[in-house]
């Protein structure tokens, strides 16, 4: 027997190809490892063309660097709301299933107490019968 989706999996599944990548580029971006890295390389790129003996590719004040970082920047700042809209959608999705949930719950409470009681009227019901066949 096949095990019943939940919201999650199910939102998942109708994301598109782009939608998944953009997640994923945002997430990676979006880390400490991804900042590491970047730092990582922009010393290195900054300390080449600093002390280079031939050829400085990208001299002080490393115009080349900053178009890299505007560059990225354009790219990164779409992809990054992409994937804060749809975390909002599943936020939202989530939200109407615990609302889904709790409108469940409070029905199924409802119908017990209902049950206890009626259980508890036809016991006093009984106990009262009962009673009027003793004084009889």
């Amino acid at each position: 027997m096949k095990k019943a989706k939940n919201w999650h999996e199910q939102h998942n599944e109708s994301l598109s190809f782009g939608s998944r990548l953009a997640d994923k580029v945002a997430t990676g971006m979006g880390s400490w490892r991804f900042i590491i890295i970047q730092t990582v390389i922009v010393a290195i790129w900054m300390l080449l063309n600093v002390i280079a003996f031939i050829s400085h590719w990208d001299p002080y004040p490393f115009i080349l660097l900053n178009l890299l970082f505007s560059t990225q920047a354009a790219y990164a700042a779409p992809i990054i709301m992409m994937a804060q809209n749809r975390q909002n959608e599943r936020d939202r999705a989530q939200a109407q299933a615990d609302y889904q949930t709790n409108i469940d719950a409070k029905l199924e409470i409802e119908a017990l107490t209902e049950k206890l009681n009626a259980m508890e009227i036809n016991k006093l019901d009984k106990i009262l019968a009962l009673l009027e066949e003793k004084e009889k």
